[in-house]
C-alpha cells in the first residue's frame, strides 16, 4: 500500500507521535525512522506519510505536542508552594532533559526544528523567570542585584548540567552542587502563600 492509497486509521496520528517521542528518548532522533516509528506505533509505514508529508513535519508535530505538555508542567510551578524546588525537580528529571538534548541535536541539522525550539525555549525561560521573580520579590531580594532571569538560568542550568553529565557517567561535584542548590532553595520557600492558603 502506498502513501497515496493509505486510509485513515483511528488514533494512528497520535500513536505515531507518541512512538516518535519514545524512540527519540530511548535511542536518539536518528533512530526515529519512518519504518521504526510505524512499527512502534503498530501501523503500516505508509501511514507515516499519510499524516505527515515529511519526517520533518512529524518531528515538528511531536515537538509542539511535547512542548505544550512541558509548558503546562512549568506553569504549575507558578502555583506551587515552593516554585524553585518545582523548577529544580522538573529540570533534574532525566526524561525531560534526555528529550531536550535530542531536540537540540536535531536542531543542529534541521533549521525548522531550530526555529521551533527557540520559540519553545523562550516561552520556558519566561515561565522560569516569572517563578523566580515571584519568589525573590516575596523575600524582598534586590532584583537589580540578583536579576531573576540570571538566577533562573543558574538554577535550571545547574540541573541540566547534572543530568547531561550523569548521562555519560560524569558525577564529580554533583553531590556538592545538589547540596548547594538545595540550601539555596530552602532559603526561599513561598511561606507567605502557604500561610494565606491555611488562613483561607
Amino acid at each position: 500500500m502506498s502513501a497515496g492509497t493509505a486510509r485513515e486509521t483511528p488514533g494512528a496520528r497520535e500513536r505515531l507521535m507518541a512512538a516518535t517521542e519514545q524512540i527519540m528518548s530511548e535511542d536518539g532522533y536518528a533512530a526515529a525512522t519512518s519504518r521504526r516509528v510505524a512499527e512502534r506505533a503498530g501501523v503500516k509505514s505508509a501511514l507515516v506519510y499519510y499524516y505527515f508529508p515529511t519526517m520533518e513535519d512529524l518531528f515538528v508535530a511531536v515537538m509542539r505536542d511535547s512542548g505544550e505538555r512541558a509548558l503546562a508542567r512549568m506553569r504549575e510551578a507558578l502555583t506551587d508552594d515552593d516554585p524553585l524546588r518545582a523548577l529544580w525537580l522538573i529540570n533534574t528529571d532525566t526524561r525531560y532533559t534526555r528529550l531536550s538534548t535530542e531536540w537540540m541535536a536535531l536542531a543542529n541539522h534541521r533549521k525548522v526544528i531550530g526555529a521551533e525550539l527557540r520559540v519553545f525555549a523562550e516561552r520556558v525561560r519566561d515561565i522560569e523567570t516569572a517563578a523566580v521573580t515571584l519568589v525573590l520579590r516575596t523575600h524582598g531580594v534586590d532584583l537589580a542585584e540578583f536579576p531573576p532571569v540570571v538566577m533562573s538560568i543558574l538554577l535550571t542550568g545547574a540541573a541540566r548540567i547534572i543530568c547531561n553529565e550523569s548521562a555519560v557517567g560524569m558525577v564529580q561535584g554533583h553531590e556538592q552542587l545538589r547540596g548547594f542548590v538545595e540550601q539555596f532553595i530552602d532559603r526561599y520557600p513561598l511561606a507567605v502563600r502557604s500561610a494565606d492558603r491555611r488562613d483561607g
